[in-house]
């Protein structure tokens, strides 16, 4: 792994919750991607008991699974305890909803315990993604399905362009592209990976109106590498205005590349040192 690409967990962490109450007035990009997701699921067939929505935000997709899979337990997970408070709040009365708080690399429930693992737009918070495949791998019993979306490598290059013209240190995450991702399944034990791209454009009229959305889903630099000093924000400053000269008179578009995938649990043994829990004794949180 580049460890100039690596990622401030705490400050990930600290993102989300600042973006708990905000994020649902700019989540429009996950929308798409959730819309996209829950197409593809509709062509699969699983018998779910058990359900985890991973980074599960503020629980739109928790509620849409809750509908996909009646009868199954609903387990939200996310490592933003806000974002958390906030989906707990969305929760159906008639729902067999859970909330966990924990952190994807890591995920406290037994081996082979759930049937399907739904993550929408988790994966670029995470400096290894294949750290996640192999958790995903050992939770899901044999023939449970692993369906997720993620960026690729072309999204956001307009902000990417603008902050090298002003800056040697990187700024944005990086994203691995389709094989990388397919690679990190099959590594993981995870089997028959089916990927899709499709591509995502978007407009702002100016880069203020650009920052406030990114800051709304917490979608900021957390890079460790990141500088938080005066000349932090003078280089920012910098960059704002480059990225609205290089759209010239135009409007500021930048594209996202967007990446589908579904994979199967093939019943992977996990090595030692994870935390196993029996996901039926966390108790149902009621309104």
């Amino acid at each position: 792994m580049d460890t100039k690409f690596s990622l401030n967990s705490a400050d990930v962490r600290r993102r989300f919750d600042q973006a708990s109450t905000t994020f649902d007035s700019a989540d429009f990009v996950h929308a798409v991607t959730r819309d996209g997701l829950f197409a593809r699921l509709d062509g699969l067939v699983v018998d779910a008991g058990l359900v985890v929505d991973l980074g599960c935000a503020t629980g739109a997709a928790t509620r849409q699974l809750s509908k996909r899979f009646r009868g199954a337990r609903i387990l939200s997970i996310d490592l933003s305890g806000g974002m958390l408070e906030r989906c707990s709040t969305r929760r159906a009365w008639f729902t067999k909803a859970s909330y966990l708080q924990a952190d994807a690399r890591a995920i406290p429930l037994a081996d082979q315990s759930v049937d399907v693992v739904f993550s929408n737009l988790l994966l670029p918070w995470i400096d290894n993604p294949g750290v996640v495949a192999a958790e995903v791998s050992r939770i899901l019993r044999q023939g449970g399905l692993f369906i997720f979306s993620t960026l690729g490598p072309d999204s956001l290059l307009e902000l990417r362009q603008a902050w090298a013209d002003v800056s040697e240190h990187e700024h944005v995450n990086r994203f691995l592209d389709m094989h990388d991702v397919g690679d990190a399944l099959v590594q993981s034990g995870l089997r028959d990976p089916v990927l899709d791209v499709d591509r995502l454009s978007v407009t702002y009229s100016d880069a203020n109106a650009l920052f406030r959305d990114l800051s709304a889903v917490g979608a900021r630099n957390s890079l460790a590498c990141r500088q938080h000093s005066l000349s932090g924000r003078i280089a920012f400053e910098r960059m704002r205005r480059q990225l609205e000269s290089n759209a010239g008179a135009s409007k500021i578009r930048f594209d996202l590349e967007l990446i589908y995938a579904h994979c199967w649990g093939s019943g992977a043994q996990p090595g030692d040192g994870h935390i196993r829990i029996d996901a039926t004794t966390i108790p149902h949180r009621h309104s």
